[in-house]
């Protein structure tokens, strides 16, 4: 069965900054939280999965490495130091145990499973506790990219449907795209950490998880969707991720009351990654896919 999607990790150098283009843009963004190790979060929440906003912490100190300990946090701030964007791609897990030692056997990653908790903060101001395990991934076509699997131990403290409500009626991510000079490379890796096989498409794959897909393309052809896309080697991986929302009509008229720069492709309105803080967001209407059976 192929694998759900869980989050996107999105760091950006001013997470307040960033938590305020999000609501601009629409977004119903949570209080900030504070991860043990320093790192700080916004959480925007759908009812199958969410964007998590982060940032570093004003006494952030990098974790010293340790054997087979892939270092979240490290990762973060390690990629902040190339740019901002989407530098994550989390798939949901229901025995992160059982996933590392499956990512172990299959030449994925032999990583120690990474396990912690925090308080939450919900809408209405109460804390709750969240604890999370997580089983991590890596691939050699895709250095820059970081790949996990999360398994919530209370997923009832963590979704909230007063959350999930959206000013520009956000209903969850359709799509992402990733970028690679030659997407080939990648397919392997993918298809087996997606648990998705691959299926060609202009200029490079994609890949059908739940509720959502995949593509991995190479830069002439994200070039050619958008007009803008991939120009340089720190702009491999992942680049853009595509909303559906319930109406265009009312994402247009947010991001013009807001003076969010957008511009029109076909079905889509697309805000550029110099304006999104390194990452293409693309709101389009579009169903939902059925689920795989």
């Amino acid at each position: 069965m192929p694998r759900a999607l869980d989050h996107l990790v999105i760091p950006a150098r001013d997470l307040s900054a960033q938590a305020e283009l999000y609501r601009r843009l629409g977004f119903q963004v949570g209080a900030r939280n504070r991860h043990p190790w320093g790192t700080e979060n916004h959480i925007v929440q759908f009812d199958d999965a969410f964007l998590e906003l982060i940032g570093l912490g004003e006494d952030f100190a990098p974790p010293p490495p340790a054997p087979r300990s892939f270092s979240f946090a490290g990762f973060v701030a390690q990629y902040l130091a190339r740019r901002e964007g989407l530098a994550m791609l989390v798939l949901r897990s229901r025995d992160a145990s059982a996933d590392r030692d499956s990512f172990a056997a299959r030449g994925l990653g032999d990583f120690e499973r990474f396990d912690f908790a925090r308080k939450a903060k919900r809408p209405d101001g109460s804390l709750v506790d969240v604890a999370f395990s997580l089983a991590f991934a890596q691939s050699a076509a895709l250095p820059a990219t970081g790949f996990f699997v999360c398994q919530q131990h209370f997923p009832e403290n963590f979704w909230n449907r007063a959350a999930q409500v959206h000013p520009n009626g956000a209903l969850g991510v359709a799509s992402l795209m990733c970028v690679h000079p030659e997407p080939s490379d990648a397919s392997a890796f993918l298809s087996d950490f997606l648990a998705a096989p691959s299926r060609a498409i202009e200029g490079g794959l994609a890949f059908e998880i739940d509720a959502a897909r995949v593509e991995c393309v190479t830069p002439a052809a994200d070039r050619a969707r958008i007009g803008e896309g991939a120009r340089d080697e720190e702009r491999q991986g992942l680049a853009a991720m595509e909303i559906r929302v319930a109406e265009l009509a009312r994402v247009e008229a947010i991001l013009r009351a807001n003076g969010v720069a957008f511009s029109c492709r076909a079905a889509s309105l697309v805000v550029a990654p110099d304006t999104a803080m390194g990452v293409r967001i693309e709101f389009a209407e579009i169903a939902r896919p059925p689920r795989p059976v």
